[in-house]
């Protein structure tokens, strides 16, 4: 559905270091730099850190969540662990399954240096 997220930064260099340790978990190479960008770029889609084009302070979007598939727990533990060793925040409750009306699943959240939250997402297989 989607070609491409992009999100405004501040500084791009603290931003480019915590989305290069975060993404790293995932398989994902390190940014590539164009202008006041970085582009990270997997099989199925561009995720992309900016400064704001118009000059302005980038902001968070309350009530926004930008979800990340993970193969395992394992690699959603180190997705996590990642982000908070970069300048990342904790946030919600600590990473771990949780049961809802879709289902089990494990979820991590955090938010990056600019208050961007993230989650890493993992649907364990349904046992027949």
């Amino acid at each position: 559905m989607f070609s491409h997220v992009m999100v405004g930064v501040n500084d791009l260099e603290v931003s480019r270091k915590f989305y290069d340790a975060l993404l790293g978990t995932l398989g994902i190479a390190a940014g590539t730099a164009n202008k006041n960008r970085y582009f990270y770029r997997s099989p199925t889609g561009t995720f992309c850190i900016t400064t704001p084009i118009d000059g302005e302070r980038a902001t968070h979007g309350n009530g926004s969540t930008l979800g990340f598939n993970v193969t395992s727990p394992e690699q959603g533990d180190a997705f996590h662990a990642a982000g908070i060793a970069n300048g990342g925040t904790d946030c919600e409750e600590p990473p771990g399954f949780r049961e809802g009306p879709v289902g089990k699943l494990y979820l991590a959240y955090l938010r990056d240096p600019d208050g961007n939250k993230l989650c890493a997402l993992h649907r364990p297989a349904k046992v027949a």
